[in-house]
């Protein structure tokens, strides 16, 4: 079983937490009760739906983690899962997911902020241009 698996098989059996097919139409999503809060695309990549205020809250310390990628103007951080530590800071940061999204929850009519999958993709070919 590969990390980003294991990770997503430990955080199917969280409660507030229920396990859906990615929006963006790559991979396996965890969804709360207000949103899609994780994408798990690969092996070893998951985008978690932070929130601006959560990314603004903790950037200084997502910036130090290699482990995390921020995507500028993203809602969503990128999460590299290479090993159990990583996996660890996984379960801390879905914690301030939720804890971001029960504070200020999505409402009906809003648009699904897009994940990092796409978002890299673009940026990448933008810098190889």
């Amino acid at each position: 079983m590969t990390t980003a698996w294991h990770a997503l098989a430990q955080l199917v059996s969280w409660p507030d937490l229920t396990e859906v097919r990615s929006s963006c139409g790559t991979g396996r999503a965890l969804r709360s009760a207000g949103a899609e809060i994780a994408h798990f695309h690969s092996d070893r990549s998951v985008d978690l739906h932070l929130t601006a205020g959560a990314i603004r809250r903790y950037e200084r310390d997502l910036r130090r983690s290699t482990a995390i990628r921020l995507v500028p103007g993203s809602h969503w951080v990128t999460v590299r899962l290479e090993c159990e530590s990583d996996v660890s800071l996984l379960m801390t940061l879905m914690s301030a997911a939720l804890r971001a999204h029960q504070d200020r929850p999505d409402t009906p009519g809003t648009p699904a902020l897009r994940c990092n999958d796409r978002l890299e993709a673009a940026l990448a070919q933008r810098e190889y241009l």
